[in-house]
């Protein structure tokens, strides 16, 4: 979308817009006193057409102002937020049209009300500000918000991963190994693999993957701590960039290194297909139909399938984000992802996604998530395993969990493990499953006795629990709330 262009025409239909309404003229009043028609002049003020210099002599003259000032771009104070607007990236990199946006009714929207407007951009400035939210951030989030709007799924990738299977002779029954994958970097696209010089280049100690592209063939550095089924999947997002045809990519997963949100975008439909020629659609739906017709939960069957198909468990998760929707009908859906270090009682949530129409959990910022969900107690489990010296291993829990406030009913499947290459810091990956009455029918082992049953809230500071062994904050939140109500019902009685 190539907004920069309208920038121009946009601010000056604002500019002389202010500056009629500032003079108390209407619109016939302005084509009267410049000779310009008012359809005219209506077309300059939503920004749709910049009049030649003589037209614009004219408007001047009619509202009393000198040429300079008419054609500058500097907009005065009210609009300034939408003069920040503008001059950002975020209009120019963000693809409108993905979310079903019409550049010119954009503009159009900006032009109408610009004071009400400004005050709404205004206010979104000021939230972003005080929530340390970077251009790197509002991409991700405006990445999320489009995977959402289509149920994480997306056809087009699927038949051009199929295609890919079919070109290269994969069997139906076949799956894709690290091996595979490297060969057809090497033999097919001329790709060489080396590994990533820690001695030379440390900082780059904790990339799993650089790619140093180049006409004559690329090269693809390897951080030496990956497991094979990282190596793998980082092999198929390159043959995803390359097989979609995908040029201004990220070199790196590094989110300093996202420029653009087209950067960001490609890189998720690149990562799409490495899941797709990964984790074939044709043989996980049947895989998953077999899982959810058991009549008890079987934790370890999960882990095998993630093992049988040579993934990760947040790639696995991650896959069943595509297909629940499309082939199950399940849409009402949460994925998140959760670091903790070893011996700290610290979580981050550094990923999440929902598709669906209740959103749990979610970011948030200077509170403490409930230590209830088995997102947070599969990590505290698997930290005692590596203090107590067990080997290695994925860890798989679930938990039928009730929303204390909203009583909404989730199931949680939780996943963790070791995260490579970073010493010490452990990741929860989990996928949450609403239970309304249609999906209750297509899992068959939620009435197991083995699967475990709790009450959660979202935040200890918004949670009424106040008997809840695991809080580790008190319920200021809440309180505050209370107390506003509180008040609310005192003034009532007062005020008829």
């Amino acid at each position: 979308m190539a907004i920069n262009t309208d920038n121009v025409r946009l601010v000056f239909g604002l500019k002389l817009k202010q500056l009629r309404l500032d003079k108390g003229m209407s619109l016939s009043e302005l084509s009267s006193k410049s000779g310009l028609s008012i359809s005219y002049i209506n077309e300059i003020e939503k920004g749709k057409k910049y009049p030649k210099s003589d037209k614009i002599l004219a408007l001047a003259r009619a509202i009393d102002v000198d040429y300079d000032t008419l054609v500058s771009l500097k907009l005065s104070k009210r609009l300034e937020p939408i003069s920040d607007l503008l001059s950002s990236n975020i209009l120019t990199e963000l693809p409108l049209e993905l979310f079903g946006i019409d550049p010119a009714n954009l503009l159009e929207i900006l032009s109408d009300a610009p004071m009400k407007i400004s005050a709404f951009v205004g206010t979104l400035i000021e939230i972003a500000r005080n929530y340390n939210m970077s251009i790197e951030k509002f991409y991700f989030s405006a990445l999320r918000t489009y995977q959402e709007m289509h149920d994480n799924y997306f056809e087009d990738i699927e038949t051009e991963a199929e295609r890919f299977l079919e070109a290269y002779n994969v069997a139906p029954e076949k799956l894709l190994s690290e091996k595979d994958l490297a060969d057809i970097l090497i033999t097919r696209f001329n790709y060489t693999i080396e590994t990533i010089n820690e001695r030379v280049n440390p900082e780059f100690s904790t990339v799993r993957s650089l790619t140093i592209t180049n006409p004559l063939g690329n090269r693809l550095l390897m951080n030496v701590h990956l497991s094979s089924v990282q190596r793998a999947f980082i092999y198929g997002r390159e043959i995803g960039y390359l097989t979609l045809g995908l040029k201004n990519r990220l070199h790196t997963t590094a989110l300093v290194e996202a420029e653009s949100f087209e950067q960001l975008l490609n890189n998720f439909k690149a990562s799409y297909f490495a899941s797709a020629i990964i984790i074939k659609r044709s043989l996980l739906v049947p895989a998953i139909t077999r899982f959810f017709e058991q009549k008890t939960w079987q934790p370890e069957q999960l882990i095998q399938l993630i093992q049988d198909f040579n993934t990760t468990p947040e790639s696995f998760c991650y896959r069943l984000s595509n297909v629940l929707p499309r082939y199950f009908g399940i849409n009402q859906i949460f994925f998140s992802r959760f670091n903790n270090f070893v011996g700290q009682n610290v979580f981050d949530m550094t990923k999440e996604m929902h598709i669906s129409r209740k959103h749990y959990p979610h970011t948030v910022r200077d509170e403490h998530y409930c230590r209830r969900w088995v997102a947070l107690t599969i990590l505290n489990d698997l930290a005692d395993n590596i203090r107590s010296k067990e080997p290695p291993r994925v860890l798989c829990k679930a938990q039928k969990s009730t929303y204390v406030d909203t009583q909404d009913e989730y199931l949680v499947i939780s996943f963790a493990q070791p995260m490579s290459p970073t010493p010490n810091l452990n990741v929860s990956v989990s996928m949450g499953i609403y239970l309304d009455a249609q999906t209750r029918e297509k899992l068959a082992f939620l009435d197991d006795p083995n699967l475990p049953s709790r009450e959660v809230n979202q935040t200890c500071e918004r949670c009424s629990l106040f008997d809840c062994r695991e809080r580790i904050a008190a319920p200021i939140i809440l309180q505050k709330k209370h107390k506003n109500e509180a008040l609310r019902k005192a003034l009532k009685k007062i005020i008829p």
